[in-house]
C-alpha cells in the first residue's frame, strides 16, 4: 500500500462511482442475503433488496403526512404524536422492536410533523421535527451495522463468511482491489 496522499477530484469520483456500483445490491439491506433471512428483505429487480425496516420507513412517511393533511389535527396532537414517535424511535435503539413499532409509526410521526409545518405555520413543531429527526437519524447511523454471526446460523462457527455474508464480502473485496489500484495510478 502506497504513502497516503491527496486524491485528485477525478480519481476520488472515479472511487465514489465504484463504491455505489459495487454496494448498490446490499446498500439498504441491512441483513444477511441467505435464506434464513429471506423475509427480512424485499428483493427489488435481479440483484437489488430493501430490508422491511427500511420499506416501514418509506411507507410512514408519506402516510403520516398525508393523515396530516387530511385530518388536520390541533398543534396539541401533533406534539403528543411527535413525542410518541420519539420515545418508540429512541427505544428501537436499544430494544428490538416490531417493523411496526420500530420503524413504521416513528415515520409516521416524522411524516406528520414535516407537512405540519406547511399546514400550521406559526406553530414551531417543525423545529422539534427537524430536531427529533436529525437527532434520530445521527443515532441511527452511530450504531453501526451488527455483522456479528447470527445466534441460529449453523454456519457461525465456520472460519470463513457465513453464505448470507459472503457476498458482501467477496464484493468489498474487490472494490478494494480496484480502489487501490485506482489510487496508486493516480498523480501524486
Amino acid at each position: 500500500m502506497s504513502a497516503p496522499h491527496r486524491l485528485s477530484p477525478a480519481t476520488a469520483r472515479a472511487v465514489d462511482r465504484l463504491a455505489r456500483r459495487a454496494h448498490a445490491f446490499h446498500r439498504f439491506a441491512h441483513h444477511p442475503l441467505c435464506d434464513r433471512y429471506a423475509s427480512e428483505l424485499f428483493t427489488l429487480g435481479r440483484r437489488r433488496r430493501l430490508c422491511r425496516g427500511c420499506a416501514a420507513v418509506l411507507g410512514g412517511l408519506p402516510l403520516g403526512g398525508a393523515l396530516v393533511w387530511l385530518l388536520r389535527p390541533g398543534l396539541g396532537v401533533l406534539g403528543a404524536v411527535l413525542a410518541v414517535a420519539a420515545l418508540l424511535g429512541a427505544l428501537s435503539l436499544r430494544v428490538r422492536l416490531p417493523k411496526t413499532l420500530g420503524r413504521f409509526l416513528p415515520a409516521c410521526g416524522i411524516g406528520a410533523g414535516f407537512v405540519s409545518a406547511f399546514t400550521q405555520p406559526r406553530g414551531f413543531l417543525w423545529l422539534a421535527v427537524l430536531a427529533a429527526a436529525g437527532a434520530g437519524l445521527a443515532l441511527y447511523r452511530k450504531r453501526q451495522p451488527n455483522r456479528t454471526p447470527c445466534v441460529t446460523c449453523p454456519e457461525r462457527l465456520h472460519s470463513t463468511p457465513c453464505s448470507g455474508v459472503r457476498p458482501i464480502v467477496r464484493r468489498e473485496r474487490a472494490f478494494r482491489r480496484v480502489a487501490q489500484r485506482l489510487i496508486d495510478r493516480a498523480p501524486a
